[in-house]
């Protein structure tokens, strides 16, 4: 360790700091001021205890070398009032007396060293500098002490930050406090003593760079009294998280507004905040100025010319950026600083992430449990629905194996019966005609089997109707990759109907388009609606119709002929139509129009 003495003079004062003589014999001020300024040390004088006074308000004074016996006062009654009013700055007391007591009495007081006059040069000089090396160590230790005490509260947050994330996940609501909390990280005296902090993120969609949360100086002091009850009752990081709901949530509004007013395009990649987040780099923008362009609607936004912006990424893609900055203490914004404020925004990434992979699931969780729900529901309904394709496919085949025979047979049987007088063969060949006629009525019926029900009608809403029909096929989609996409805009209409028997009408149409692609696809429901009518188009991506006779039959084997058949006969009973064609952009579409209740029904 270096002796004290070899400290340079250049270090013993620091900035603008100075050395204050005070004494009332102009000679002796003036001789040691000359001294002391020949050893490179900036000196100021007074002559009572009114000019030193005046000269601790309007300077930095580093050392006072205070003559005892002033005009206007007492120099040992003065040395409290520097010891409590100027803490940093240290004390040698001048007196003209080599009384003992008088020197332990100074010392109790809080000075620093003693000299008795007349002083030898070479004396005052080793004892000021001695005095100003125990200054500056004393400075220079509680400035590390409190860099290591910032370090540790860095360290211990970033824990209880991964702790929190790492125990449990998180909902939106936990996400913005834990975002909260960095921002309070990032502000409070322990943290990173930044003025100022913002928050933004892409929206779901990933076109807009958004405002989300900010913190500034109306809730720094509140800030600092958190984390000072943090140490005080050794707080954790839910009772800090407790504390900043209910204490700075509230007290942010114009930094807040600021935020949510800053919107960005994330196509514009020459805006700053894009650049920064896209490239995954921090800015620091110094008096207006970076590397990089920077708009000036956003300096005027944030009121403030010099900040840094910090990128929020995750593995896979950009999440946002941090703008902090020194609003109020205009402190530059050092490399250690940004590195350091780069760990909390790892920090906030990694909450942000995981936040977006719990609500991914959450949402995955309720679409399985809501169809879970609903297939226990309309397990009657899809038994139904099995029934009619099972016989669909019967009466396909029957009407294909035995329908031309038939009908070439009861064919030959009436032309037969025109070209003879014989009263035997005609009994016989009319019997043979009423027999085919009786087949062919039988395979017709096939196709109207089910009992003909009237609608129960009420009132109810149509598009949870499709949802629910849509949840049914939730394993058979996801089995043959096939995507849904839903375009039913709110308010839906309210319609007079037979939920189940509508349910059953959706069942079969979906069905039929879900079976059209056994290879994936897209499966696209919309919905609009006048004042007069709704109507809802159901499009599928398969094959498209098979050129049939009959337009019931898909690109299927046999076909669903009984469920559409029985889909047509709902629409019928609830005055719709169904028409079911190829799509112009490829496939099968099926479009159900409904009339809407009048505005009396409704009512």
């Amino acid at each position: 360790m270096p002796h004290l003495s070899s400290v340079p003079t250049s270090q013993l004062l620091e900035g603008r700091e100075s050395i204050l003589l005070v004494d009332d014999y102009p000679d002796i001020v003036l001789l040691l001021k000359e001294f002391l300024e020949d050893h490179d040390l900036p000196t100021l004088t007074a002559g009572s205890a009114a000019g030193l006074r005046l000269a601790m308000r309007e300077n930095n004074i580093a050392l006072t070398v205070l003559d005892i016996a002033l005009p206007d006062g007492d120099g040992m009654a003065l040395l409290p009032e520097i010891v409590r009013d100027y803490p940093d700055t240290s004390v040698i007391m001048l007196t003209a007396s080599a009384d003992l007591h008088t020197a332990l009495d100074c010392m109790r007081l809080g000075a620093d060293d003693y000299l008795t006059k007349p002083v030898q040069f070479t004396e005052f000089y080793e004892t000021v500098r001695k005095v100003l090396e125990k200054r500056r160590l004393t400075i220079n230790n509680r400035r590390y002490q409190r860099q290591i005490e910032q370090a540790k509260f860095r360290i211990q947050l970033l824990h209880d930050l991964s702790l929190k994330m790492n125990s449990a996940y998180l909902s939106m609501v936990e996400l913005d406090e834990i975002l909260q909390a960095i921002l309070v990280g990032i502000t409070a005296k322990e943290g990173l003593r930044f003025n100022r902090a913002f928050l933004l993120l892409f929206d779901d969609a990933g076109r807009t760079l958004e405002g989300r949360l900010a913190i500034g100086p109306g809730c720094r002091e509140e800030a600092g009294h958190i984390w000072q009850e943090m140490r005080e009752k050794d707080l954790h990081f839910c009772d800090i998280i407790a504390n900043i709901k209910n204490s700075c949530m509230a007290g942010d509004s114009e930094v807040n507004a600021i935020i949510r007013s800053l919107k960005v395009d994330a196509g514009d990649s020459e805006h700053l905040l894009i650049r920064a987040a896209r490239s995954r780099q921090s800015m620091n923008v110094v008096n207006g100025r970076c590397e990089y362009p920077v708009p000036s609607d956003l300096i005027s936004l944030l009121q403030e010319d010099t900040f840094v912006v910090v990128p929020l990424y995750s593995p896979g893609k950009s999440l946002g950026v941090l703008i902090a900055d020194h609003f109020v203490t205009r402190q530059p914004i050092t490399e250690d600083l940004i590195q350091a404020l780069e760990s909390f925004a790892s920090q906030a990434s990694l909450a942000i992430e995981h936040c977006h992979l719990y609500m991914n699931m959450e949402s995955k969780i309720k679409e399985l449990e809501a169809m879970a729900h609903e297939l226990e529901q309309s397990k009657d309904l899809l038994v139904e629905a099995e029934r009619y394709a099972t016989l669909g496919h019967m009466a396909a085949q029957l009407v294909h194996k035995i329908r031309n025979p038939i009908t070439t047979i009861g064919g030959t049987a009436r032309l037969l019966a025109r070209k003879t007088d014989n009263p035997e063969w005609l009994t016989f060949l009319n019997a043979m005609t009423t027999e085919v006629a009786k087949i062919e009525t039988t395979l017709e019926d096939l196709f109207s089997v089910v009992e003909q029900e009237t609608p129960a009608r009420e009132l109810a809403p149509l598009y949870p109707l499709i949802r629910k029909s849509l949840l049914l096929f939730y394993s058979d989609m996801k089995k043959q990759h096939i995507e849904d996409h839903l375009v039913l805009p709110e308010p839906g209409p309210m319609l007079e109907i037979d939920q189940r028997q509508i349910r059953q009408m959706f069942v079969y149409l979906i069905r039929n388009a879900v079976e059209a692609m056994p290879d994936g696809g897209t499966l696209t429901i919309t919905a609009e609606s006048d004042d007069t009518k709704v109507s809802i188009s159901i499009h599928d991506t398969g094959g498209g119709l098979n050129p049939s006779t009959d337009p019931l039959f898909l690109t299927k084997t046999f076909g669903g002929g009984l469920g559409l058949a029985m889909a047509h006969r709902i629409v019928q009973d609830h005055d719709g139509t169904l028409k079911l064609g190829k799509s112009e952009q490829g496939g099968t579409e099926a479009k159900i129009v409904f009339p809407l209740p009048t505005a009396e029904k409704q009512d």
